[in-house]
């Protein structure tokens, strides 16, 4: 079993800046990669920012490119979002997955940090 918890999230004015963190853990746990998602009020949970564990690749949602950026601890299996610029609609309650090679791929959820960002 892997455990992942977020931490980090807050209100900011537009402009402002946050750090989430996320703690992925577990006896059996090898990241494979590690991600974030975000879900506002009244729509569908959305992709952020990926980071693959072996070669830290990454990758962005087009609506957030130059303004946040994934990093990860590979020691501590911890991986964090800074969000620069924030805007308005980046408020959600943001999620971390994190997909465990020795569990078949299987990904795993936090129960999410809530950004709110005011205009």
């Amino acid at each position: 079993q892997v455990q992942v918890v977020e931490s980090g999230g807050g209100l900011v004015q537009a402009g402002g800046s946050l750090r989430l963190s996320c703690a992925a853990s577990g006896r059996t746990f090898r990241p494979g990669h590690m991600g974030w998602y975000r879900q506002a009020p009244g729509k569908e949970r959305e992709f952020v920012a990926r980071i693959n564990w072996r070669v830290g690749d990454t990758s962005y949602a087009d609506s957030v490119k130059g303004r946040f950026t994934i990093s990860k601890d590979n020691d501590k299996n911890m991986v964090y979002l800074q969000m620069n610029n924030l805007k308005p609609e980046d408020t959600a309650t943001y999620y971390c997955k994190a997909m465990n090679l020795v569990d078949q791929g299987f990904e795993y959820w936090g129960q999410g940090t809530q950004v709110t960002v005011s205009s």
